[in-house]
């Protein structure tokens, strides 16, 4: 019995004709001496991958995203999450965490050196508000509500 790569022919067609390319990035970024950064190393438009470094702190307000689900996977440091109950644990190299749609959430960099991890989020729709907080209104990641603190570079040093 033969299998149909996809069972859609206009899908099928539209993949033959004009196939996307792969992007390769590299998981690389700058130190920091206090703050956050936070980058994108590629996205379409269902997925994004970013990187992101904190010196300390972290996404300190409870939050959730409504219409992402989004995974962080650590890659050194240290970092503490906590749910709306309480502490869910503390994630170490090469750990990770699931956050499907709509689940509060907050972390905190906890170790010793800065907390660097990888974010892989998918989104099927768009939506207006992007991130809310416990009472249901937008909390943007760069306010004060949230804690944010721009990132200061150490200069010559890298995560890669």
């Amino acid at each position: 019995m033969q299998s149909q790569i996809c069972s859609n022919p206009q899908l099928q067609n539209e993949l033959v004709h004009n196939s996307p390319e792969p992007e390769v990035f590299q998981l690389r970024t700058q130190l920091l001496s206090k703050g956050r950064s936070d980058y994108t190393l590629a996205s379409t438009d269902l997925m994004s991958i970013r990187i992101k470094c904190f010196a300390q702190g972290g996404e300190n307000a409870l939050h959730a995203h409504p219409a992402e689900d989004h995974s962080f996977i650590v890659l050194d440091g240290a970092a503490r999450f906590s749910g709306k109950d309480g502490e869910i644990g503390v994630l170490t190299k090469n750990q990770g965490i699931m956050l499907p749609k709509g689940c509060y959430y907050k972390f905190e960099s906890c170790g010793d050196e800065p907390l660097v991890m990888l974010r892989v989020g998918a989104q099927k729709e768009e939506i207006e508000t992007y991130r809310i907080g416990p009472d249901g209104k937008p909390l943007p990641g760069k306010s004060k509500e949230n804690n944010y603190e721009a990132g200061v570079p150490i200069e010559g040093l890298y995560y890669e």
